[in-house]
């Protein structure tokens, strides 16, 4: 790829953040010059790994495209799905940059990706001075930290799992194909056979 074209691809996957960016507030002019000396570029092969459990992360990220998972490993080796992240999604984990302690979860890339890796140290300091980073970023943990955390701990407990991975098509129905099948079935708490039984009942009934 010829040099302007790598800078104008490059332009885009960056004007692609502040466009998501500008969804959960204003970000000018100034803000976005403040922000830019944290941001990085990155490319991550499928499997590799955005964050090794056990680390202490010094950076969250943005994905431009691409698909990963959050994931933790339990003492006998098995995985649990916590989480997925399409283009538009925040990947990191933020208890972990808070505290400065290791995560107990590790993020792997699903498909190629191209992500946009935002160091934390300079996030937070901006955080204090920018009113507009600030204002997006409560607005962000208000979204993904409360409205859609604290009802998917509660279906965990209330519904059954026929239920749950109906409201995981529903939410999100463009992921439903791309994600293999077993990671659905640890994210939603159940076997891959279990989850086959429930598919196959669901095309029964269609």
């Amino acid at each position: 790829m010829a040099a302007q074209e790598l800078t104008q691809a490059t332009s885009l996957l960056f004007t692609s953040l502040r466009e998501s960016m500008t969804t959960y507030a204003p970000c000018s002019n100034a803000c976005w010059s403040a922000l830019q000396p944290a941001l990085t570029l990155k490319q991550l092969k499928r499997q590799a790994l955005l964050l090794e459990a056990g680390t202490i992360p010094t950076s969250f990220a943005y994905v431009c495209k691409g698909l990963l998972r959050a994931y933790i490993t339990d003492s006998e080796g098995n995985e649990y799905s916590k989480n997925f992240f399409s283009e538009g999604s925040y990947p990191g984990s933020m208890i972990a940059l808070l505290t400065q302690s290791a995560s107990k979860f590790a993020i792997e890339a699903l498909e190629p990706v191209e992500l946009i890796e935002i160091n934390f140290k300079r996030y937070r300091e901006l955080l204090n001075s920018n009113h507009e980073l600030a204002k997006f970023h409560i607005a962000y943990l208000e979204k993904h930290w409360i409205l859609e955390k604290e009802p998917r701990e509660v279906a965990f407990v209330q519904q059954s799992a026929s239920e749950r991975y109906s409201e995981f098509l529903a939410n999100h129905p463009e992921l439903a194909h791309r994600i293999p099948q077993y990671h659905i079935a640890s994210h939603l708490g159940i076997t891959p056979t279990q989850l086959s039984r429930i598919r196959k009942i669901r095309q029964t009934e269609a």
